[in-house]
């Protein structure tokens, strides 16, 4: 934007110079370094700070599918990237070992209950202690809970999506054999109940930068588009600037102006909906500081726009 505007002024003081409307002086003639110098320190050297700019990519929540109970998988029925709704089946483990285990303990549990009950008529004729009942009922409450425990357990073996979204990559077929150890997930699921643009910012330009403030992005996967947003917090904190604990002394290392991230929730769901989790662009953030670089600011980002039709990086 700064080349068109200086080759802009050029252009005009030539056809100026040329019509003899401005004299052919050395300091007309060295005046592009002087405008060149006012726009960079007038204009866009603060726009920086009033509409910062940087790099926008979508990000949605993933979640790693580790199942509560271990076994052999016999049915798959998602389909890669296909839509779910929260609390479809995403696989299911054989159940017979668990049924088998609930089975046990209801037969031992009414077993108890029975033994209870005759504990409690013998010593409503005194012809059993109270400490039988006591110990008789300790049993049932214990059993109770192992025949929910198992209930749980059984219940389980179908593994349900944790909210709306799909399963990317599958790779689970029937007949494995998976774990209940969170090493080992079957399954990345994509939670799409949520969309948000993570915009990168220059610790220089991030201080003006507050939640509400609106935000126009550009995508490479919507070319000539703009989409708007708000922002809805910088976060407060980068790897490098995380202290570890460990036994060890602080160890001196280079120290570098990591950029900051902000997180913006876009105006359209629909639009949020249509962009792929990892889609790239750039975003625009308008500050309330030197507003008069907004308008320079969303000429540039709809030129990058147009650009993105055909510039793939």
């Amino acid at each position: 934007m700064i080349v068109f505007l200086l080759n802009s002024y050029i252009a005009i003081l030539v056809a100026l110079m040329w019509l003899k409307i401005v004299p052919n002086s050395l300091f007309w003639k060295l005046s592009p370094l002087l405008v060149l110098a006012l726009l960079l320190v007038g204009l866009f050297i603060p726009m920086g700070w009033g509409a910062p700019a940087g790099a926008a990519i979508v990000v949605r929540q993933s979640v790693a599918i580790t199942p509560d109970v271990a076994g052999e998988v016999i049915d798959v029925p998602v389909q890669p990237n296909a839509p779910l709704k929260a609390g479809d089946v995403l696989f299911r483990i054989d159940p017979t070992p668990y049924a088998a285990q609930l089975h046990a303990l209801e037969a031992q549990l009414a077993l108890a209950e029975t033994r209870l009950g005759q504990m409690i008529e013998l010593a409503r004729k005194q012809a059993s202690p109270e400490f039988n009942v006591e110990q008789r009922q300790s049993e049932v409450d214990q059993l109770k809970a192992q025949v929910e425990g198992a209930r749980w357990s059984l219940d389980k073996t179908s593994v349900r999506a944790p909210a709306d979204g799909y399963v990317t990559n599958v790779a689970l077929r029937k007949g494995a054999r998976v774990s209940n150890l969170s090493l080992s997930p079957a399954m990345a699921f994509i939670d799409t109940s949520e969309t948000l643009a993570v915009v990168e910012l220059q610790q220089i330009y991030a201080r003006y930068v507050e939640p509400g403030q609106k935000v126009e992005l550009t995508f490479k996967y919507l070319p000539g588009e703009i989409v708007t947003g708000k922002v809805e917090a910088v976060l407060q904190a980068i790897a490098s600037g995380q202290a570890a604990p460990s036994g060890a002394a602080v160890a001196p290392k280079a120290l570098e102006a990591e950029p900051f991230v902000a997180r913006v929730k876009l105006d359209d769901p629909a639009i949020a909906a249509r962009l792929p989790a990892g889609g790239v662009g750039t975003a625009a953030i308008y500050t309330d500081h030197v507003k008069v670089s907004h308008v320079i600011r969303q000429v540039v980002l709809r030129q990058e726009a147009i650009l993105n039709y055909v510039a793939p990086f």
